[in-house]
């Protein structure tokens, strides 16, 4: 079974959220310090803290800038991190009474020089250099400027290097063949920056989402980051609910703040996935027709296939005035919604289609060959739960060998059966 982490976003994600999460979930913190190499040794100190947050324990990561003379300063101190009021996923949060600390404003070249020099595997070193020019293009887009001008105020202080850098190792270390992520709690309200005030979530973290699921709670602070915007990006093959899967690691990664009633935590969980099939989201888009030449509807079909739908039909149906006419069904994967509209609407005289999201539970499908005294005739297998429970000869392979053999279809089938049960009883 394939190994899944799921990042459970309720209270949003920022990197040091995800550090400390992985931290709480088992990764030794003596191993995140020899992966960052000479970056901790020369520059900075992390440590590990347990911490309440609305009650709920969790574990923040702390990354302290060493100063000149060697002693250690948490990064940051007395202003945002970085660019960005990190309100509950940055080691500090703004605070009105003090002047902001500058952080140096690093180039993407002084940024990538500094992940060289970590522990990183070949591949790890690879990926990281590629968040940071994710960040960097994110960066020239906003402020309308080559991406070689960039300098990195935004991310560019050293504890959300280490980051970054530390959530690529981390995730290496989890090995999870799958990682998943919840809709993004982005929070609301505005968020202070180097350009001035923003209304949240920030231009680079809006940036930085993409296509990702989010929303806005009721928590008035900034609850993803660009440092957690990027990581559950560039790591998430899917957004969603908890896929089926057996719980064996749990991790929760507290951000500095405590707001009341809300935990303050990134949750993630590690485990198994449970072979409950494919589930998943689809659209069903739907009309009637009954004043068009039915032998158009061969080709309505192939166009839909053509543009991506997963399943056409048509059923006979009574309409008004009493006229016989056909509902045209679709099934398409939400995004591809549009474009089965656009056909309908161009291959067919409806003037009017509706659609609906559903949920969707497939089995687990697989081919095996198995030989009969007539031929090979492949089999389509249904798993769940880890067990088979269809199994069906395919219908051309039966007709291609009865036509061959002279025999009917339906001998041909009781062969193909027969031969897949001796298969069974034979195997361990």
């Amino acid at each position: 079974m394939s190994r899944i982490l799921y990042f459970d976003c309720f209270s949003g994600i920022s990197g040091d959220m995800v550090l400390g999460a992985l931290v709480d979930a088992g990764l030794p913190l003596a191993e995140l310090e020899r992966a960052l190499g000479s970056l901790v040794v020369s520059e900075c100190s992390i440590s590990a803290a347990r911490v309440l947050r609305a009650g709920v324990a969790a574990t923040q990561v702390v990354v302290r800038e060493r100063g000149a003379d060697g002693g250690a300063s948490d990064a940051g101190a007395g202003g945002p991190r970085g660019h960005h009021q990190h309100d509950h996923g940055g080691h500090h949060h703004h605070d009105e009474s003090h002047p902001p600390h500058e952080h140096p404003h690093r180039s993407l070249a002084e940024i990538v020089a500094l992940i060289d020099r970590s522990a990183l595997s070949p591949a790890g070193r690879e990926r990281a250099r590629h968040l940071f020019e994710r960040l960097a293009e994110a960066e020239a887009a906003i402020h309308q400027m080559p991406v070689d001008q960039v300098h990195l105020h935004e991310v560019g202080a050293l504890d959300s290097i280490v980051d970054i850098v530390g959530a690529v190792f981390a995730l290496e270390w989890v090995g999870a063949d799958r990682i998943v992520c919840s809709p993004l709690n982005v929070g609301s309200g505005t968020v202070r920056s180097a350009h001035g005030l923003f209304p949240v979530p920030a231009p680079a973290t809006v940036t930085l989402l993409g296509g990702a699921p989010i929303y806005s709670g009721a928590v008035q602070h900034e609850l993803v980051t660009p440092t957690g915007a990027l990581i559950a990006t560039e790591y998430a093959t899917s957004f969603g609910a908890i896929p089926p899967m057996t719980v064996e690691q749990v991790g929760y990664g507290a951000g500095s703040r405590d707001h009341p009633g809300t935990p303050n935590v990134l949750r993630v969980l590690i485990g198994r996935a449970v072979d409950r099939g494919e589930a998943g989201r689809v659209v069903v888009v739907e009309c009637e027709i009954d004043d068009m030449n039915p032998q158009i509807f061969g080709t309505v079909m192939d166009r839909l296939d053509d543009a991506g739908a997963l399943e056409v039909f048509y059923v006979p149906v009574q309409m008004k005035k009493n006229r016989p006419g056909t509902l045209l069904t679709v099934i398409a994967p939400p995004e591809r919604r549009t474009a089965m509209s656009d056909v309908i609407f161009r291959e067919t005289t409806t003037i009017g289609v509706r659609y609906a999201e559903v949920d969707r539970e497939c089995l687990r499908r697989e081919i095996v060959t198995v030989g009969t005294p007539i031929g090979e005739i492949r089999f389509k297998l249904a798993w769940r739960d880890g067990r088979i429970v269809n199994a069906v000869p395919e219908y051309e392979d039966c007709a291609r060998l009865a036509a061959a053999s002279g025999l009917p279809v339906k001998e041909v089938q009781a062969l193909a059966v027969q031969a897949y049960g001796a298969l069974q009883s034979r195997t361990p």
